[in-house]
């Protein structure tokens, strides 16, 4: 991938190109976790070996507690802090639809790939608009269903989603994964659910699993 400048827009972000040049190229979001950066899930994306446009956004919120940035403010298990999370959701909403009128994105939309609090972001904005995305990969996260977002619960039918989750994750327990998973199921998305012997972290067994998934999702 060749790194490129990035356009104005509501969030600060990263862009690498693929090599070859085209019109349109299959296109990854991907969105960091809470207390890392922009820079964060790029060597994850480039170990799956597509040629993608990647697209990396900055959570806009400093973390309070350590180093890095955060999506929201933590409130209680499963749901996000109302203000910061609904925040985040518009200036990643606005964030979409600029990169899709000025990045040669395919048609078809982005793929939205995030870890924790990244994953969160990913369901949020793709659950919003699933019309303008190619699917959602969410690691280590969680649909937030109580926060009263509109989700277009009626449009989910298809959605490729893949979701990982370790069952012994400290942070972000499995139940709320297997929550989500249920609840797309139930809305018709065709999603891919995998439970790892593992906690809140991306294995190399992981990535294998994602990088099948994603061959099915871009052919």
């Amino acid at each position: 991938m060749r790194r490129g400048k990035p356009i104005t827009s509501s969030l600060q972000h990263l862009v690498y190109f693929p090599e070859r040049t085209s019109d349109n190229y299959f296109t990854i979001v991907a969105m960091h976790g809470r207390g890392t950066d922009e820079y964060d899930l790029i060597p994850l994306v480039e170990s799956l070996g597509f040629d993608v446009l990647l697209i990396a956004p900055r959570a806009p919120r400093i973390f309070q507690v350590g180093a890095g940035y955060a999506w929201y403010d933590f409130s209680e298990e499963g749901v996000p802090e109302p203000r910061s999370f609904n925040e985040s959701v518009k200036l990643l909403q606005e964030f979409l639809l600029q990169v899709r009128r000025g990045y040669p994105i395919d048609p078809a939309g982005p793929i939205l790939l995030g870890f924790n609090q990244g994953a969160v972001m990913s369901y949020a904005a793709g659950l919003l608009d699933p019309t303008h995305i190619r699917g959602i990969v969410a690691l280590s996260g969680y649909v937030p269903n109580r926060s009263n977002l509109p989700i277009k619960w009626d449009d989910l039918k298809g959605l490729p989603v893949f979701a990982s989750h370790g069952l012994y994750d400290e942070l972000i327990p499995v139940e709320l994964g297997r929550e989500s998973v249920a609840l797309l199921q139930n809305a018709g998305a065709n999603v891919t659910f995998k439970e790892y012997r593992m906690g809140h972290q991306v294995t190399d067994d992981v990535l294998r699993e994602l990088t099948i998934w994603m061959r099915e999702v871009l052919r």
